[in-house]
């Protein structure tokens, strides 16, 4: 062991430091970082799992990348595509794709006793994705394919449900506004007709995302509903829709499959057609950032107090150890020594604490939240070990470079200034 650690572990024993003016202060700069520490890795963690949450809600309610036609009308109906199966398989065959599936959607009007309201169904078919509407089913099951052509269920949301008050496997009338191509014989030529139309649903399955602007109107029914509504064939349908492997990559993903495409279809990612959300889910880490680098900057000036004050109490023995030999580069090492153990201390525990609430919370759901207002009901987690550790590098490395310049006092003190009137 050196000399410089052994007076170091000498100085910052709990023996040595009884009585001392240093030791409070010394706890003060320890809590500091500690607090410091806990409150950016659940900084972190919370920004990471609120993000993720969003974008894993709005992923499940609509989709990655989607490939619609060019027109679209103000109803948000666009014209129907057809896309042969051969290119379908095509697709599929592209390394980045997950999934592929087909929708369409239809305005409506929900027509009660007492309430009329618009929605939006979404006509989905076999190959749609169930798991998220699986994970948000408050009541009943998902559509029932084997209903054949005369299936008539609909998945509704909670929100919708109690607005008005509806109740699982009851039916509901809604009624649509279709225009379709009409040929007439005696003229001889063809017109787009618009006419009213009715179906009854019967209301399988009830679910509740927490993300109101989707609840208040999204309804989920068998895609052939919609196809019959529109006058369209098997082979007609409104959308593609495609999840990607990798989330990360879904604008390159975007970009490599309009290329494949062409020009004939719209190929949008989800990033562009929900752009605000995204802005917004962006600004969060800018937010995030900013805690960090407060956090770091009051532990660091939390930790630079502490070593003045311990260097101004120990100013008598920096005098004799300088006058027994020991070097201005020696005395600054014994107090970053000291430094580094008490940086270290205040680290253990910052991260048993911030660590230790984000499993909490991560596998318990202590904390809750209004779900009306911040699109989900709980404070999600992310836990990224990842980031853990960059933090915890980047706490340590700033503060043991900023804690050079406190030290820089030890060179002003000298033996004769420090011991002649002892």
């Amino acid at each position: 062991m050196s000399v410089e650690k052994f007076i170091a572990n000498r100085i910052s024993s709990t023996d040595q430091n009884k009585g001392n003016i240093s030791k409070p202060i010394v706890k003060i700069g320890i809590i500091g970082i500690s607090v410091g520490v806990c409150v950016m890795l659940l900084t972190v963690s919370i920004v990471l799992g609120f993000k993720k949450e969003i974008v894993n809600k709005i992923t499940g309610l609509t989709t990655h990348i989607s490939i619609s036609s060019i027109n679209r009308n103000a109803s948000n109906e666009p014209e129907p595509i057809t896309i042969s199966h051969d290119s379908l398989e095509m697709i599929r065959s592209f390394p980045f794709i997950q999934h592929l599936q087909s929708t369409a959607f239809k305005n409506g009007l929900l027509k009660t006793d007492k309430e009329n309201e618009g929605i939006l169904l979404k006509g989905v078919g076999r190959d749609y994705n169930f798991d998220f509407m699986k994970d948000h089913l408050v009541e009943g099951k998902i559509l029932d394919f084997s209903e054949g052509e005369s299936g008539g269920s609909i998945m509704i949301s909670q929100i919708l449900a109690k607005k008005m008050d509806l109740s699982l496997n009851e039916k509901i009338q809604v009624y649509f506004i279709s225009q379709h191509e009409v040929y007439d014989s005696l003229q001889k030529v063809s017109y787009v007709k618009a006419e009213t139309l009715s179906r009854k649903f019967k209301i399988c399955g009830i679910f509740k995302t927490d993300f109101s602007d989707f609840d208040k109107q999204l309804s989920l029914v068998d895609l052939r509903k919609i196809q019959r509504l529109n006058f369209w064939d098997s082979t007609r349908v409104g959308a593609y829709e495609i999840m990607v492997t990798d989330f990360a990559q879904v604008e390159e993903n975007t970009e490599e499959m309009q290329n494949f495409i062409g020009y004939t279809y719209k190929v949008t990612s989800v990033k562009e057609i929900y752009s605000n959300i995204f802005v917004w889910l962006d600004k969060l880490d800018i937010n995030g950032i900013i805690v960090v680098v407060l956090m770091i900057l009051v532990a660091t000036i939390n930790m630079i107090t502490a070593l003045l004050i311990l260097i101004l109490e120990r100013a008598n023995m920096v005098g004799l150890v300088k006058a027994f030999g020991l070097t201005n580069v020696g005395v600054r090492r014994i107090f970053l020594w000291i430094s580094y153990k008490l940086i270290g201390r205040g680290m253990l525990w910052g991260n048993i604490a911030g660590i230790g609430l984000c499993l909490l919370q991560y596998y318990f759901r202590i904390v809750g939240l209004d779900g009306d207002t911040y699109y989900v009901d709980f404070v999600a987690i992310e836990i990224n070990w990842w980031y853990f550790f960059l933090l915890n590098m980047g706490t340590f490395i700033v503060c043991a470079l900023m804690l050079f310049l406190p030290t820089l006092i030890l060179t002003k003190i000298t033996p004769i200034k420090t011991l002649k009137f002892d």
